[in-house]
């Protein structure tokens, strides 16, 4: 009987080439199970899988493998010429195959010949819902295609482990669908680098991975959830508990100043009214003066420590607290059009367009998510309603201010600090307002004075959000172009609750579903494109 597949970490440590520690002495084990390796942005969760795939050796500590592991590839980058079968790694078994079937083969290679592989290839596109063969050019294949191509390619390969570093970014419905229904019925061992609570819902255990080490939470998503919240409700109750020692400290302290300021004053009337020799007098004099010292150091070291608890106690809150902001009302009417399209037909080039015949409109604080396949005209649609792109027919109204958060924030200036950005978005704010603002989305004092440029993706889009909506009359229409790619969870978690509290009007191009729900969407537009479209509706790019 075969051993159990197992990857093993022990005592494995890794610094980054200018020597900042990434993690230090990891011990984690990893068996035929689906973890969720989640973690901030910048923490080391894709190293960790370049040292699980054997990509990276390891600095200091040992990796044990006992099974095969295959890495998912994202096709982002392939020949005009290469197919399915170089993805499989199989073109000369095939070849082989093809020379039997005409005659040409040599006994060696009748010998060696696969005779099984097409049925194996067949089934394993099969599984992973790709209607293709061999032959199939990966250059003909849309995003989601790409992505069922290389799940099918490691289904293939019949890995023990199977490792994935974001499977889903940038993959439209179709491509996350097919991501997240093939792990759900994968039984062997995968460890899954992801932001996608979706897909994080499959999961078996989610390990964290944070600048202290990893920790293990048996489970999915909704249970990792439930486990931070009781952390987060321990962590408030030690809060109380230190502040209230602190407390009891300080008035302990204040006490035993005034009892010793008591026996003082008493010890000095006796010896003023002669009640007592002057040698024994100078003596509890000196008995007092070490009893006060000895009593106020420690008093100061009770409350030194209980200060020092409410301060960690605190940290602590602060990692595991979601951001709560409050923003200033756009005081948008419920009845006003925010914006109306009336049969628009737009593209980019001469007689091919992008949309046709479009028609809708935004009436008051409606959220409305932009959903359909890439390639459906989403952007298209975003760069009409923008002003970027004129249309070929129809008309566009935007009757209202407006705000466009893209996933590069490029509404900031990259090479001023935030608080700049804010004056120059809001110039009707002054410095108070503005770093009350700030402060608002955990910008404050000098981390308002960062450049945009040394931001990472999830304190760029909380800028953007800050210097977008936190003025004091934040526009009434609020533009998403696909905002959570490449942010860490507790980045998009953020941006969650800021949009959460805006009350104007969204419009959101996503195909996060998590993140659309978590906004509150209300209504939906569902692109096509325009050779899938019946009728001649929606479309584009």
């Amino acid at each position: 009987m075969s051993m159990p597949a197992t990857i093993t970490l022990s005592s494995l440590s890794w610094s980054t080439p200018d020597g900042r520690p990434l993690f230090s002495n990891l011990d984690l084990t990893f068996a035929a199970e689906r973890i969720g390796l989640v973690g901030r942005n910048g923490v080391g969760k894709t190293t960790l899988l370049k040292l699980l795939s054997g990509d990276l050796a390891a600095q200091s500590g040992s990796i044990s493998r006992s099974g095969s592991v295959g890495v998912l590839r994202q096709l982002l980058q392939v020949g005009s010429e290469e197919t399915i079968s170089d993805l499989f790694g199989v073109c000369e078994a095939l070849a082989v195959l093809r020379r039997a079937e005409a005659g040409e083969a040599t006994t060696e290679e009748l010998a060696s010949a696969d005779w099984m592989l097409e049925a194996r290839m067949a089934a394993a596109l099969d599984r992973a819902g790709l209607d293709a063969g061999p032959e199939t050019r990966l250059a003909t294949l849309s995003g989601g295609q790409g992505t069922r191509a290389g799940l099918a390619a490691l289904v293939f390969a019949d890995p023990d482990f199977l490792l994935m570093d974001e499977p889903t970014n940038n993959l439209d419905r179709d491509g996350r669908q097919a991501v997240i229904e093939f792990l759900a019925a994968w039984r062997g061992g995968a460890i899954i680098v992801s932001h996608d609570r979706e897909l994080l819902e499959t999961v078996d255990a989610i390990v964290e991975l944070t600048s202290l080490g990893a920790t293990r939470y048996g489970g999915n998503w909704s249970q990792y959830r439930e486990r931070k919240a009781l952390e987060l409700a321990a962590a408030e109750h030690d809060l109380s508990d230190a502040e209230r020692r602190a407390a009891e400290a300080a008035r302990s302290a204040q006490a035993n100043v005034e009892r010793q300021a008591r026996r003082d004053r008493e010890g000095r009337k006796k010896a003023a009214r002669g009640d007592m020799p002057r040698i024994i007098a100078g003596g509890l004099k000196e008995r007092s003066e070490l009893t006060s010292g000895e009593n106020t150091r420690l008093a100061e070291r009770r409350r030194a420590q209980a200060l020092e608890d409410v301060t960690a106690a605190r940290e602590k809150i602060e990692v595991l607290q979601p951001l709560s902001v409050r923003l200033p009302p756009t005081s948008l009417p419920g009845s006003k059009i925010v914006l109306r399209l009336e049969g628009v037909t737009a593209g980019y080039a001469p007689g091919r367009a992008v949309i046709r015949n479009l028609s809708f409109d935004i009436i008051g604080p409606e959220r409305i998510a932009v959903t359909g396949p890439n390639g459906s005209g989403k952007t298209t649609l975003l760069a009409l309603i923008t002003g970027e792109l004129k249309p070929w027919e129809g008309s566009i109204s935007v009757r209202t201010g407006f705000a466009v958060l893209d996933q590069r924030v490029s509404l900031l200036d990259a090479s001023a600090s935030i608080r700049d950005n804010f004056r120059r978005i809001n110039p009707q704010s002054d410095e108070n307002a503005c770093r009350a603002a700030l402060a608002r989305f955990m910008f404050r004092a000098d981390a308002a004075l960062q450049p945009v440029s040394t931001l990472s993706g999830g304190q760029l889009l909380r800028a953007g959000l800050a210097c977008a909506l936190g003025g004091s009359a934040p526009p009434p229409l609020l533009i998403l172009d696909e905002p959570t790619n490449h942010l860490d969870i507790d980045s998009i978690a953020t941006v969650e609750a800021g949009l959460r509290v805006y009350d104007g009007a969204l419009l959101a191009v996503s195909h996060d579903e998590t993140f659309l729900g978590g906004i509150g969407i209300t209504r939906r537009l569902e692109m096509l494109p325009l050779r899938a479209a019946s009728g001649g509706g929606e479309g584009g790019r």
